[in-house]
């Protein structure tokens, strides 16, 4: 089966992916990466899935498992492994409003990942109308927190994985038209500062400032990055009343090393910050973390066989490392052969100019189902 011979059309991949695009998701709104679920679950239905919906928990939304109809039903096979959820608040596509440019079309998640995730699933569309039974059962498992680390789904990410022969995962491609095949490693960090209250105006040097506290560690934090591992702030929250000395004021913190022993190092400098000083306690606790996933020779085989049929196709295809975690962190680092970065190009994830490159679509559609069509 030659997947350039399956017809695939970006116009059509693109009049589908803007429902899904246009109905935004954010991490903390349960409801709303519910209803993308659930748009998702319909898309799959039709084309003969058999769906499960797994429940949430901690406040996020649900899991979909999807079967699709295969002579090897329950066998070890193929995961593609994607989330759903988005770091785009409900309202952004009024300022990120869904339009085309030439090549580019923009939308909140278009990027990381909607897009990646529905050409996914136009790849097994494709095989399906043409017919061809893949020579392993694929299954579809979208998630709904990968946004925040994934506290919610590891186990169900790792449970699924542990359950096939290979794991693709359809985030964004990139620049150079690559795929990733290891990820940094990650962990999160929750800061909290406890100062003494008092009137802002009359009685000022009774107090002791949580938000003073806050930004002298912020600065240390930031000046702990090296090379070998890095340290940043990105949420802040103190005080409540501006005539008031801040009692409290929190935080969370990101560290990223390209090895494990790196990031083992950093966390243990960064939980070594709580004390007190001036009166004012500092307490860092750990969050989430993503191990660190070096490409063993499983990766390796699985990303030639991708660079292979990308050849076929008249592409080259790069591969690297890549910072920024994902879900294909814990399953390459579970030794399961993993292929990352499958999805989209395009640029600038996480903002208001947020968009793919639409001839994209296609091409990685062909690849997945190239992929699709021959591991075995």
């Amino acid at each position: 089966m030659n997947p350039a011979n399956l017809p695939f059309d970006s116009e059509a991949m693109l009049e589908g992916l803007r429902t899904w695009v246009e109905c935004e998701s954010p991490t903390w709104d349960a409801n709303a990466v519910n209803r993308m679920l659930d748009i998702a679950a319909r898309d799959m239905a039709i084309m003969g899935a058999t769906i499960e919906r797994i429940a949430g928990r901690q406040g996020f939304g649900g899991v979909i498992r999807a079967r699709f109809p295969h002579p090897k039903q329950g066998e070890p096979g193929i995961l593609i492994a994607g989330h759903m959820d988005t770091v785009h608040p409900v309202g952004t596509i009024e300022k990120l409003k869904w339009r085309r440019e030439g090549n580019r079309c923009y939308g909140p998640g278009i990027y990381d990942m909607k897009g990646g995730n529905y050409l996914s699933l136009e790849a097994i569309r494709q095989l399906a109308r043409a017919s061809f039974t893949t020579p392993l059962p694929i299954t579809v498992l979208f998630t709904p927190d990968e946004e925040v680390g994934t506290p919610s789904t590891r186990d169900i990410i790792e449970a699924e994985a542990a359950r096939n022969k290979y794991v693709l995962v359809p985030e964004p491609g990139r620049a150079d038209n690559g795929v990733t095949t290891g990820r940094y490693a990650i962990a999160r960090f929750n800061l909290e500062a406890t100062g003494r209250p008092s009137h802002a105006g009359a009685t000022l040097s009774a107090g002791r400032s949580a938000i003073r506290e806050m930004a002298r560690q912020i600065l240390a934090i930031d000046a702990m990055t090296s090379e070998d591992c890095t340290f940043s702030v990105g949420v802040v929250h103190g005080g409540q009343w501006v005539n008031c000395v801040a009692t409290t004021a929190t935080g969370e913190a990101l560290s990223m090393a390209k090895r494990q022993a790196d990031l083992d190092r950093g966390v243990e400098r960064m939980l070594a910050l709580s004390g007190t000083n001036n009166d004012v306690a500092f307490k860092v606790t750990r969050g989430v973390t993503r191990p660190v996933w070096e490409p063993d020779a499983g990766t390796m085989a699985l990303y030639e066989k991708a660079r292979g049929i990308a050849k076929s196709l008249g592409a080259e295809l790069p591969h690297a490392s890549s910072g920024g975690g994902s879900d294909g962190n814990f399953t390459g680092a579970m030794g399961i052969p993993t292929l990352d970065g499958l999805g989209v190009r395009g640029a600038n994830g996480h903002t208001l100019e947020e968009y793919i490159e639409v001839e994209s679509l296609v091409e990685r559609g062909r690849l997945m189902a190239g992929l699709l069509a021959t591991l075995e």
